[in-house]
């Protein structure tokens, strides 16, 4: 004869109760689930910019004069520039060497005659390309500041300036072009991915390490109880996790939130479901709590920082790479949460997206239960 339907619900809620008691008693659990999202979302709210701001730039005027101060002053009065004029390009160079400035604009001596005499006036920029990014987006910057001014000269002299195509550029989404609103979407995923995989990947290898898994085994609950005991409580966990990240990235951060809350709730759950289903799957694997972690770290969290769009465009990755992408449950994940974010319901990513976390939910969890066996071997 079965047990009584009752009989489940109790063993049930006995697990969940025991595994709530030893997260309370737990600090590293708490630190994970909470303490760690607040480090993550400041560290890259506030210490971590894809932007160029207060770049040093070093100016140098040959010959200097009325025209060549006013496309020198463009750049003292730009916001992204820190201006720091030299009288020869030999000292800014020295500068640049020595990574006291990232960048050069140089004037040379027939700057001005060869401007009045309305042909080429060459400027020579001299940027560090050390950091490729950084070179690029100060390139970028320098080109946008001397088209401006160039503009303007035209203008003052009444006349237009002969461009044939002139660029009208409209940014969607992220108008402001903040780093800071591309990131910290991003991270949400990161630390689900922290609090649902790591934390869960240790739970079954505690009971074996301290030696309570023999005391359930000989007891009338079933391997699913035990399942759902250890998966309930850190759902709960990481769900409360990802409220208080929602929460700040909303209002600490001021990331705008154009789509809809309640969708965002049930994506993140869909994708909690997943970093339990691998967390529990490497928990049944590893015997041990440090090799259960270091699995998780390497399986979990270092494709979720790296190779789910976070951080790296996934466009830009060579084709090999990408094709790994596509098993990293955190790829999806993040492409939900900046869509949602950023730019609103967007059905057709979204949908695409969350099927793959569907699907994969399925495949993790099915193959927890196939591994999970009510046996000591």
């Amino acid at each position: 004869m079965s047990p009584p339907q009752g009989g489940a619900v109790r063993r049930l809620r006995g697990m969940v109760r025991k595994e709530l008691l030893q997260i309370v008693r737990d600090p590293s659990s708490i630190a994970i689930a909470f303490v760690l999202p607040l480090v993550l979302l400041f560290l890259f709210g506030y210490g971590v910019s894809l932007d160029a701001r207060d770049v040093p730039l070093a100016l140098v005027a040959e010959q200097p004069d009325a025209n060549t101060a006013d496309l020198l002053g463009a750049f003292a009065h730009s916001d992204f520039f820190q201006p720091v004029r030299y009288r020869t390009i030999q000292e800014a160079e020295r500068a640049l060497q020595t990574r006291q400035v990232d960048g050069i604009v140089w004037l040379r001596n027939d700057f001005t005659r060869r401007l009045l005499a309305g042909g080429e006036a060459p400027i020579g920029v001299i940027v560090n390309g050390v950091d490729a990014n950084q070179a690029r987006i100060t390139t970028g910057y320098i080109q946008g500041v001397w088209q401006v001014w160039l503009q303007q000269y035209a203008a003052s002299q009444g006349r237009e300036l002969p461009v044939p195509v002139t660029i009208e550029p409209r940014v969607w989404f992220n108008p402001a072009l903040y780093s800071r609103h591309f990131l910290v979407p991003g991270l949400i995923a990161v630390i689900m991915t922290l609090i649902g995989a790591l934390l869960t990947s240790m739970v079954i290898a505690r009971e074996w390490e301290r030696g309570t898994m023999e005391a359930l085994m000989v007891t009338p609950i079933r391997i699913r109880e035990i399942l759902l005991g250890k998966l309930i409580p850190y759902f709960l966990l990481g769900m409360a996790g990802m409220l208080l990240t929602v929460g700040l990235a909303r209002w600490q951060f001021e990331v705008p939130l154009r789509g809809s809350f309640l969708l965002l709730v049930a994506t993140s759950a869909l994708f909690m479901l997943v970093s339990l289903g691998m967390g529990l799957l490497i928990s049944i694997v590893a015997r041990t709590q440090f090799v259960a972690g270091q699995i998780a770290i390497v399986a979990t969290f270092l494709p979720a920082f790296i190779l789910s769009g976070f951080i790296f465009d996934i466009g830009s990755m060579p084709a090999p790479v990408r094709a790994v992408t596509h098993v990293v449950p955190a790829r999806y994940f993040v492409s939900i949460v900046q869509t949602l974010f950023l730019a609103g319901n967007i059905w057709p990513v979204l949908l695409v997206n969350a099927g793959a976390l569907g699907l994969m939910a399925l495949i993790f969890f099915g193959l927890v239960r196939h591994r999970a066996r009510k046996r000591l071997d």
